[in-house]
């Protein structure tokens, strides 16, 4: 994987401009915060985003794929306000499910998701790379 950033542009945090890769590529369905059983364990906008990185790395092993192999998230918020308020403890949460690795990411508002307690939407596209 080459991460794509242009030598002039100002660096980025938390994410890559882009990403170039190989191999097959796994894509994940939008996972939200809860549990296997399909429930939820907490209303707290953080708790959400830390399951619903946990639920996307668990559908990744079953591609025996893992956080390292992440090309690209696109997260849905239903509050960009709470979003940017707690952007500490959601990177912390990040760290902890993903590690140091930062693919291209897009982050949008919208106003409601499928599931009525789901705060944060999170899809999910990665590549392994082939056996050589």
């Amino acid at each position: 994987m080459q991460v794509l950033h242009p030598k002039h542009w100002t660096r980025a945090k938390g994410f890559a401009n882009g990403v170039a890769a190989e191999g097959r590529f796994v894509f994940v369905a939008g996972q939200v915060g809860w549990n296997a059983q399909q429930q939820f364990e907490s209303d707290d906008f953080v708790a959400q985003v830390e399951q619903a990185l946990a639920n996307i790395i668990a559908v990744l092993a079953e591609a025996g794929a893992g956080p390292k192999h992440l090309v690209r998230l696109t997260w849905y918020v239903t509050d960009k306000a709470e979003y940017l308020s707690r952007l500490g403890e959601v990177g912390k949460a990040y760290r902890r499910v993903i590690g140091p690795h930062y693919p291209a990411m897009a982050l949008v508002q919208v106003v409601a998701l499928v599931e009525d307690r789901a705060k944060v939407e999170i899809e999910a596209t990665a590549v392994v790379p082939r056996a050589r």
